[in-house]
């Protein structure tokens, strides 16, 4: 008699059965299904107009000899993201192809512990995980902090009024010579 294949749910994701499985997932969302990453948009470029984020899972159920079990999730994701350069302010477009693996422990103070020892990214076990909430952490952890262009396509146009109120603050450093060379330099 044929096994029957489970149907997983990336946003409930029961994350054992899946490794166990071997289970593999894939799917696409609209970067606006993304609240956290669709916030970062630059104005001028809304996340509606941003390509969908794509995305693949794969399970795996590590047995070490001689040692437990160990859970595996494989994660693939292709992104982009319209962001605001900080030089001239105008839209820059910011692609991603991320590939990361994420080892499950048993709770979350096993998943501290083995986090902090090795250099895996460990995470709770969980029956109902939401997988699209980890693809937005990865992606939003990704992203720069100070978007910014190589070479901006136009700089950052400066109003004449500010130039010219700075050029008036400023005092010419050779009035003040030559204020000192008419008073004949006595003290």
């Amino acid at each position: 008699m044929k096994k029957k294949e489970r149907v997983f749910d990336p946003r409930k994701l029961d994350v054992a059965a899946f490794a166990q499985d071997a289970g593999s997932l894939q799917g696409e969302w609209p970067a606006t299904s993304l609240g956290r990453m669709a916030e970062m948009a630059a104005p001028e470029a809304p996340a509606e107009q941003w390509p969908p984020v794509r995305w693949s899972a794969e399970g795996e159920l590590h047995e070490p000899r001689g040692g437990e079990s160990q859970v595996w999730l494989h994660l693939k994701i292709d992104a982009s993201a319209a962001l605001t350069c900080q030089r001239c302010l105008k839209p820059v477009t910011e692609a991603l192809a991320l590939e990361h693996s994420f080892r499950f422990a048993k709770d979350e103070a096993t998943a501290a512990e083995l986090d902090a020892n090795s250099d895996e990214d460990v995470l709770e076990l969980s029956r109902s995980f939401d997988l699209a909430e980890l693809i937005e952490d990865e992606i939003l952890l990704a992203l720069p902090l100070v978007p910014r262009h190589d070479s901006c396509p136009q700089p950052l146009a400066v109003p004449a009024s500010v130039d010219e109120e700075i050029e008036e603050e400023r005092p010419n450093p050779f009035a003040a010579l030559a204020a000192l060379k008419k008073g004949g330099g006595t003290q």
